[in-house]
């Protein structure tokens, strides 16, 4: 008696287990993929974000979930009057190895334009939330060139010749990206690394750090012309993150750490001479060491000699 006890709690044990283990159906497979077409209408891609699988194959190429929500960016910005549906609602689910593919017609209006393709998600339930593994169009479809998709994004010079760095610029929890217009360089050696000296630009030899929000100016920084951008998360406790903008030198290397929402510097310029002091990332050079607190390292002069001085600086 006993033991049919034992194997009946074991039969319901393991059940249970199965259950909790795939508790989905169709049902929330459908409600999901009408959640995801709406965050593309709502042009939020910072809602998307958390709809994919840290690695995902993405129109036909391998993407992480930060490149996917990038190119989502780029889709609204460009287009941000894009909405996006399933005709008529209609949805095919099927589900093999615990991964649910849904096929459906995705109907897409943009610029003026409207079109119809044969789409397809692939989800997969994780950690109590839906998960995108997969998502494209068929490879017979028409138009594959349109603007909307990756590949002409990927392909298109204008809209990829600036680096974007994305962060919540002014605080809002919604995110931006900030790019830098880089003067053109003229140099007197153009075979040779670029020494400051020989450098000459068509017009001032300055670089723009432009902002995706039209609320946020822009930062113009005097004597630039070769940067990189950090976000540098929130310092000064204000709910937005800091910019930091590397000035790039055939010698040196600057780093300026800027509150976007004043255009003011948080700190007086970083330099490092990478001539001696070579190889320096970011982590050596700048930290957050507490609340409104920072620590800088920085290249200095001491007897003749480069040597590297650190200090901390309370941000107000």
């Amino acid at each position: 008696m006993k033991l049919f006890l034992l194997i009946g709690c074991f039969l319901i044990v393991l059940f249970s287990g199965c259950n909790e283990l795939d508790p989905k159906g169709e049902k929330e497979v459908r409600a999901f993929v009408k959640e995801w077409n709406e965050a593309h209408t709502q042009l939020k891609a910072s809602y998307l974000e958390r709809n994919y699988m840290d690695v995902v194959d993405y129109y036909g190429k391998e993407r992480t979930k930060i490149q996917v929500q990038q190119d989502k960016n780029l889709l609204f910005e460009q287009f941000p009057d894009y909405t996006q549906r399933v005709l008529n609602n209609e949805l095919t689910v099927t589900k093999e190895a615990g991964v649910y593919l849904v096929t459906f017609t995705k109907h897409v209006q943009y610029d003026g334009i409207e079109a119809d393709y044969t789409s397809y998600l692939s989800v997969f339930y994780k950690n109590g939330d839906f998960k995108i593994l997969r998502e494209g169009v068929a490879e017979d479809s028409a138009d594959l060139d349109a603007p909307i998709f990756p590949k002409y994004r990927e392909n298109h010079q204008l809209i990829t010749k600036n680096r974007r760095l994305y962060g919540d610029f002014n605080g809002d929890a919604l995110s931006d990206y900030a790019y830098v217009l880089s003067p053109e360089v003229i140099a007197t050696n153009s075979t040779a690394t670029l020494v400051d000296a020989e450098v000459v630009c068509k017009g001032a030899c300055n670089s723009v750090i432009t902002f995706s929000n039209p609320d946020l100016k822009s930062i113009v920084v005097e004597g630039t012309y070769r940067s990189q951008l950090e976000n540098l998360k929130d310092l000064n406790g204000d709910g937005a993150d800091e910019l930091g903008f590397w000035d790039i030198k055939a010698t040196t290397k600057t780093l300026s750490v800027y509150d976007v929402a004043t255009g003011t510097l948080l700190t007086a310029p970083i330099l490092i001479n990478t001539n001696v002091h070579r190889n320096l990332s970011l982590i050596d050079v700048f930290k957050k060491t507490g609340p409104n607190k920072i620590t800088v390292t920085h290249s200095a002069q001491e007897n003749g000699k480069w040597v590297l001085k650190s200090e901390v600086i309370v941000l107000e």
